[in-house]
């Protein structure tokens, strides 16, 4: 008789959790994986995927107005919501349906309940079952964070936002992320009054400031609305199913919707962890060393449970490093460096390396190439707006260490960009190749 039940019993089905279930099977280990709501996790099921397309469907607003200038002859266009919505949503089920197929064909064995740590080799079901492998792999990924003040249930988070039953008329964000200016795009291009608030003075920490600062300018000349400094005393339901959004010494907003898109935490609550001796951190996170190995030798955690670094990609890259290194014998681990992000916001930004302010901390000398133009779609649709490309160099060694960029189509150029970066290679490299004409990547290669 086999020892355990299974060689892997993986908690969650989201992207690290597949890719690791996935690989391990193919590996030869046997495998389950339990998920208590859908195959897909956050990224597929409530995150990057429908948030991408409403994207979309948000900037076809701007795409039809600027058709008119390019001899088009577009009516005035209804929008329909529940349209809109039920098409994402049907999307969602299609893709949920191949990542089931795609385990199922590994021979994956896909339990549909709740799974919780009862021991380093142990896992309880909802079921009241009780399951037993050689090691478990922790895949829970994060959930939304929610201020703490009265009247906070009256909000949603982004888990919520894709099943609104119509399109509210007046939007107040919580928060200044990525995920808070992505729904902002959103919301304020499908036609909403759009209100961001924020506890601090600036939006998209972490990001270049010259290249936020940017999307800040171009986020009011749109209409959208940021509140500064800003903390929630209450919030308040009307009579007639409005909110009333009270702030420190100022006017209460008054909302149709109030989403709350101020972080996510490591979603660990409940799980058991602390029956097998894992240690989590101050935010709930499990800690791993570079295998992906918490303090118990027999449990492993990858993705947004760790709190490292909170992108779909990287929890994919985690989970096949576990499965190779764990079950493939070709072990290797994951590189942190140059990882690029983008905010799907409207435009979107991308960016790869250190920030301006990043590299002269590091560097000190450092060397700063900028274009700030304007596209060439939007000249002929009279439309102002302004791309902004920052290229970060070491002054010593003239290697790129940073690219930031905003601007149409920013995150599909920047991924070859990030390529280049990764690869350590010099302004001189970009300044020998040639320009793509005419195209907003050429400017690329023509920094100055």
């Amino acid at each position: 008789m086999a020892e355990f039940d299974y060689d892997l019993f993986v908690i969650g089905a989201g992207s690290g959790g597949v890719r690791a279930s996935r690989v391990s099977a193919a590996h030869g280990a046997k495998v389950a994986v339990a998920e208590e709501y859908r195959v897909g996790g956050t990224c597929v099921i409530r995150g990057c995927v429908p948030k991408k397309l409403l994207v979309y469907g948000a900037h076809f607003a701007e795409d039809l107005m600027d058709a008119r200038r390019f001899g088009w002859n577009v009516p005035e266009c209804d929008f329909d919501w529940a349209a809109l919505r039920d098409n994402v949503l049907a999307e969602v089920t299609r893709i949920e349906g191949a990542y089931t197929n795609t385990l199922e064909s590994h021979k994956v064995d896909i339990v549909h309940d709740r799974a919780t740590v009862a021991g380093p080799h142990e896992v309880t079901l909802a079921s009241g079952k009780t399951v037993t492998a050689r090691y478990i792999l922790v895949a829970t990924g994060a959930w939304p964070a929610i201020p703490q003040c009265p009247g906070a249930e009256h909000g949603i988070t982004s888990n919520e936002v894709f099943h609104l039953d119509a399109l509210p008329k007046r939007v107040v964000v919580a928060g200044a992320g990525y995920i808070a200016n992505e729904f902002a795009g959103i919301f304020h291009g499908l036609g909403s009054h759009v209100t961001v608030v924020n506890r601090s003075d600036r939006i998209l920490r972490g990001y270049d400031t010259q290249i936020s600062d940017r999307l800040l300018q171009i986020s009011m000349a749109k209409g959208i609305n940021f509140v500064f400094n800003a903390t929630f005393e209450k919030i308040e339901k009307q009579a007639d199913g409005s909110l009333l959004v009270f702030m420190n010494d100022r006017e209460p907003l008054p909302a149709d919707c109030l989403l709350f898109a101020t972080g996510r935490l490591p979603n660990t609550a409940g799980l058991g962890l602390e029956n097998a001796g894992v240690e989590l951190d101050e935010s709930g996170a499990v800690k791993v060393d570079e295998d992906n190995r918490s303090s118990c030798d027999s449990i492993f955690a990858v993705g947004d449970v760790t709190n490292r670094v909170q992108l779909t990609p990287v929890a994919i890259r985690e989970g096949q490093a576990f499965a190779d290194t764990v079950f493939g014998n070709k072990p290797h681990r994951v590189d942190y460096g140059c990882i690029p992000s983008a905010v799907f916001s409207h435009p979107p930004l991308a960016g790869v390396g250190m920030t301006e302010t990043q590299a002269r901390q590091k560097l000190g000398s450092v060397k700063i190439y900028t274009s700030d133009f304007r596209a060439m779609k939007n000249v002929l649709a009279n439309r102002n707006e302004r791309a902004l490309y920052k290229m970060v160099v070491d002054a010593d060694t003239n290697r790129v260490v940073g690219i930031h960029m905003i601007g149409p189509d920013a995150p599909e150029i920047l991924q070859a960009a990030a390529i280049a970066v990764k690869a350590g290679l010099t302004k001189q490299a970009f300044d020998d190749t040639i320009a793509l004409h005419p195209s907003m990547a050429e400017e690329l290669v023509l920094l100055k």
